[in-house]
């Protein structure tokens, strides 16, 4: 509800913000059309009035853009002529003030809609029938004036792709670009984990399997029986030890459970390895397809181990929930802060993120808190 509320309130204020731009992009328009008929019969003073002309519509498309990205995820391309600038102002100021007409309607039907309650259970009205005809009136307007919105924001975003681009040469050039670098991210995550699992074996199974190697070898060349009992016992000791490593090596590679039982139970057996308390919000209603829910638990279990090595972190939480098509995956720790978000292990998540088309961003303030947020989509 409250993500809801916010992308509600943020469309509102892109929109009244647009209307505001409007009026500036009616008055341009107004005044370099009488300015360029001015000079019309002459081309070089009409060159002239074009160079200015041309930097403030530039100046005035490159506000849009900021507004279109920001309040109504808009993207467009910063590769369009001033010709085409002057004809997007052109096309874009009635759609604005059309905007804003919604925007106050959405006001009205509010307040309105407001009355229902108001006038029902607070004030003592004369006519129930006027108050709920207005109530009910004033809902319908609301809901009228609301889908208006969502109607002239979604022909900002066509309006802008149409002149300003990007084409859609360029969109798939952008695509080649995105795909070859994503390529080469996960190929490289793909040796950075095979040098990890090297180094896990190097450094942890290959030594516990040396050690075992020597205490059989001193037990069968000793000649005290109490001797070889005890040096048969620390062998034991030792292959229970290698095995453990191995499991460990074995679950860092891929969890078992993450097939058998699912994301939400390969994130359970997380908390539970987990030597700090670990707080798990699981709102997803359907498991999601397995190249997501392998990303989704690498990410969990990679930034969760972080933590907890170099945070000094009492406490994590973690969330998983959809929005829009989209698995949104967070986690928090009340740690020290300052993370490096070029870090080997963290760009490595960003690399299996961007190799499903999905973003990992990450926000660690010095002193704290962290924060990681990746998003996947699942649609």
């Amino acid at each position: 509800m409250k993500s809801v509320a916010r992308r509600g309130l943020r469309l509102a204020t892109g929109l009244a913000l647009g209307a505001c731009s409007a009026v500036a992009e009616l008055l341009f328009v107004l005044l370099s059309g009488l300015s360029l008929l001015l000079v019309q019969a002459w081309p070089r003073a009409r060159r002239e009035v074009l160079r200015p002309v041309h930097g403030i519509a530039r100046s005035l498309v490159e506000w849009e853009r900021r507004r279109l990205a920001f309040y109504l995820h808009a993207e467009s391309s910063s590769s369009y002529t001033s010709e085409r600038a002057l004809r997007y102002l052109a096309s874009r100021w009635p759609l604005g003030l059309v905007g804003v007409i919604c925007f106050f309607c959405v006001l009205v039907g509010a307040a309105y809609g407001a009355l229902l309650f108001i006038g029902w259970f607070v004030w003592d009205v004369n006519s129930r029938s006027t108050v709920l005809v207005s109530g009910f009136g004033g809902l319908f307007l609301l809901f009228l004036s609301w889908q208006g919105m969502l109607a002239v924001a979604q022909t900002e975003r066509r309006l802008a792709r149409h002149f300003l681009g990007p084409s859609e040469q360029e969109e798939l050039q952008r695509r080649i670009e995105q795909l070859a670098v994503s390529r080469a991210g996960v190929v490289e995550a793909v040796h950075d984990e095979r040098r990890r699992i090297e180094r896990d074996l190097h450094d942890g199974v290959q030594q516990r399997l040396v050690a075992l190697g020597m205490l059989l070898g001193r037990a069968v060349r000793g000649q005290d029986p109490q001797r070889r009992d005890e040096l048969l016992r620390q062998a034991h000791e030792a292959s229970r030890l290698a095995l453990d490593d191995l499991r460990e090596v074995a679950w860092r590679v891929y969890p078992i459970a993450l097939d058998e039982a699912g994301l939400a139970a390969a994130l359970e057996t997380v908390v539970e390895r987990t030597a700090i308390p670990v707080t798990l919000d699981y709102e997803i209603p359907d498991e999601p397809s397995r190249p997501v829910a392998t990303v989704a638990y690498f990410v969990v279990s990679e930034a969760v181990t972080n933590a907890v090595k170099h945070s000094k972190a009492t406490g994590i939480r973690v969330g998983l929930r959809e929005e829009t098509g989209m698995l949104v995956v967070s986690i928090e720790d009340n740690g020290i802060g300052g993370a490096d978000p070029a870090g080997g292990g963290l760009v490595g998540l960003k690399r299996r993120a961007a190799a499903l088309d999905g973003t990992l961003e990450v926000d660690s303030p010095p002193g704290g808190p962290t924060l990681i947020t990746a998003e996947l989509p699942c649609a």
